[in-house]
């Protein structure tokens, strides 16, 4: 994640805002620029395969 995007996130909230608050957000921007990085590259899967994956997870 850039400096200027962090930059941007803070500015966003507001004056008063618990640290927690501000670190999941940055957490949550992370993932969602990961997740369409992945996307970009072709990691994805089908949604077949992902219901195949969650049978498997909750045997």
């Amino acid at each position: 994640m850039s400096k200027d995007t962090i930059l941007s996130a803070v500015n966003a909230m507001p004056d008063e805002v618990e640290l927690d608050v501000l670190l999941e957000r940055l957490v949550f921007m992370a993932k969602v620029e990961e997740g369409l990085q992945q996307s970009r590259d072709g990691q994805m899967k089908t949604h077949k395969e992902v219901k195949k994956l969650a049978q498997a997870w909750s045997k």
